[in-house]
């Protein structure tokens, strides 16, 4: 029976959320989703904790995961898809670096899950003495662990050489666009990760925000975009492509908007990949519901605005995420296009294993209803080891300049890099 209660019986917002995190991430398995209360077309994520105690045997290939989906639920089910999970779609591999060794995926049942609600919190599941335990639960006021430097993987000088290699590339028809990424990270690091997600939010709200912890392995994420949403019939994705600083006044940051929409190069990203994401859609949608409702759109986020296109289909009836999956992941404003060969010259270039960077983590109802954003401007710690890691990457075209990719990549990288107090040592490799 599900437990209601009014925020007026709460302590202050905040304070109820940081009590009910920590709370969670003393469970074997924790999935937290935000939306940091940011109004985006089509919605944002919902606002719900879910956690469970015993392990359970997770599915652990994607038609394990469909037999899985296909047991009935009373509750919501969340899970993580990693970047690698394309070898089952594809005839791909990844052999390069893992600091992390997340599962390929990862989904789970909850005991007890929260949802919020506009005027308080349902807590469902097994619901037994659940409120007095998270009102009981500490909050930790020791100071934040500073990570002075952050050191990549693949250093500056190789990646402007990587972005000239696959300019290259272009040129000679490999692929029309390339989104490159790189790794940084440091070691033996005791990170506290629920006060560290906090502090993300605080500097960089997103409405597909989310905290996953699996064993010792934690997600802290602050992602601004949806990969994938189902709704009923109705399928959404909204890829981001292009990306440019906030104004440091308001009229500097009009002007920069401006810069944006008018940007020849960032469009041609955006439609690029606003055509692949069509194509991907059009093989699990009715004939000829494949649209475009919002092409270019420009919102703001605390440190970036971002270039977002809405791209929306009717499912076919009968599919569920799985056969999704299978048409439209990893999503392609991750990959490039045309996407098998970008993402055959991304395992040429990159020098970390992507893992969860650029999968996805979300929530699916017991109607079959889901919705998954795209893991980037995220933290991944593995807190048997120490090892804290990063991922930043951008789209090249025949048309990049090496330098602003770069700094692109470090741009995306301020709030995290704010979070941690830490640098970035552009030339220090392993």
């Amino acid at each position: 029976m599900a437990v209601f209660v009014s925020f007026g019986s709460l302590p202050a917002p905040a304070e109820f959320r940081a009590r009910a995190l920590h709370w969670a991430a003393q469970f074997a398995y924790c999935a937290y989703y935000e939306a940091n209360g940011l109004d985006y077309p089509q919605g944002a994520f919902e606002q719900l904790l879910a956690v469970a105690q015993a392990p359970q045997a997770s599915p652990a290939s994607l038609p394990e995961l469909q037999a899985w989906l296909a047991q009935s639920a009373t509750g919501p089910r969340c899970g993580i898809v990693t970047y690698d999970v394309k070898n089952e779609v594809e005839a791909l591999h990844s052999r390069h670096f893992d600091g992390l060794q997340w599962p390929a995926l990862h989904f789970f049942a909850p005991d007890t899950w929260l949802c919020w609600r506009p005027d308080g919190v349902e807590i469902q599941g097994d619901t037994v003495g659940v409120l007095e335990a998270i009102l009981a639960t500490e909050v930790p006021t020791e100071a934040p662990a500073q990570v002075k430097t952050m050191r990549p993987r693949l250093p500056k000088g190789e990646y402007l050489a990587a972005v000239e290699a696959i300019r290259e590339d272009i040129l000679n028809g490999e692929v029309y666009e390339l989104n490159l990424c790189q790794e940084f990270y440091a070691e033996q690091v005791t990170l506290e990760p629920v006060e560290t997600f906090l502090r993300l939010l605080e500097a960089s709200p997103t409405p597909f925000a989310g905290f996953y912890k699996w064993q010792d392995r934690y997600l802290l994420c602050a992602s601004p975009e949806r990969f994938l949403q189902k709704k009923g019939p109705q399928l959404v994705s909204q890829p981001i492509k292009g990306t440019i600083r906030r104004g440091a006044t308001p009229a500097e940051d009009a002007q920069l908007r401006q810069h944006l929409l008018h940007d020849e190069k960032e469009r041609a990203e955006n439609l690029m990949i606003v055509d692949l994401v069509r194509n991907d859609l059009a093989r699990v949608a009715q004939t000829g519901t494949v649209q475009v409702p919002e092409l270019f759109g420009l919102y703001p986020f605390r440190h970036v605005w971002q270039m977002i296109s809405t791209v929306q289909a009717q499912a076919r009836p009968g599919l569920g995420l799985v056969d999704m999956l299978r048409a439209t992941f990893p999503m392609g404003s991750m990959t490039g296009a045309p996407k098998i060969r970008a993402m055959e010259l991304i395992e040429h270039y990159e020098r970390t294993k992507r893992g969860l960077y650029s999968g996805s983590m979300g929530y699916l109802t017991p109607s079959g209803d889901f919705d998954f954003n795209v893991i980037i401007r995220s933290l991944q710690y593995h807190a048997g080891t120490g090892y804290l890691s990063f991922q930043v990457g951008s789209a090249i075209t025949y048309d990049s300049v090496p330098e602003r990719e770069y700094d692109e990549c470090l741009l995306k990288a301020r709030a995290l890099l704010q979070v941690l107090g830490a640098t970035v040592n552009e030339r220090m490799s392993e």
